[in-house]
């Protein structure tokens, strides 16, 4: 089982709670036998997507700009569980992971496909995988929740995911709860695929 994670902390030093779940995810990962590859965004050099869709059309899945995406994308098309953890941006991803989002559209084809009534694109790599993602918020706040964890559903169609699942922690939240939640998303990303 292949697992990817994307930190999304910012490297102001204001992501402790997001750092903390990266940590539990790849040791609880690694502890289950898992390949994990990490990457913690904030230190890495990610330019923003041209929108020039050369990754469709030019060099079909292939990024025609060449900096750290590479790999993440690489890793992305091999990963079994993608796990992503960010925190909530008026009930978004933050900006550094919103960036390195922004360049996957390789993964979807330049076709349409009717999933559930709506148009969608195909994936590129038919491949099942789960989807998880963990947001965090300075503080509870109902409605930042409520669209992240529709943004999150929605996201999960558009990548065929299995099994998709959203989790929201508060900075500073209980590190035994954080345990917790990561095990029970591990073990039900497993159980799915």
């Amino acid at each position: 089982m292949r697992v990817l994670i994307l930190n999304g902390s910012p490297s102001d030093g204001r992501g402790e709670t997001s750092n903390g779940i990266a940590d539990e995810t790849e040791r609880k990962a690694r502890a289950k036998g898992f390949a994990v590859s990490r990457f913690d965004l904030a230190g890495l050099d990610i330019k923003p997507c041209l929108g020039c869709f050369a990754c469709w059309v030019k060099h079909p899945g292939t990024c025609a700009i060449k900096d750290d995406e590479e790999p993440i994308l690489r890793a992305m098309a091999a990963s079994d569980i993608l796990f992503w953890i960010t925190p909530i941006a008026f009930g978004g991803y933050g900006p550094t992971l919103k960036k390195a989002l922004d360049r996957s559209i390789s993964f979807a084809l330049p076709l349409f496909l009717k999933v559930r009534g709506e148009i969608h694109h195909p994936q590129r790599y038919d491949k099942r995988r789960s989807f998880l993602a963990f947001g965090t918020l300075p503080s509870a706040e109902a409605e930042s929740e409520r669209i992240f964890h529709n943004l999150v559903r929605r996201n999960g169609i558009n990548l065929h995911s299995v099994r998709t699942e959203s989790r929201v922690l508060t900075e500073g939240a209980d590190g035994a709860g954080m345990t917790g939640m990561v095990e029970e998303l591990l073990v039900a990303a497993e159980e799915a695929i």
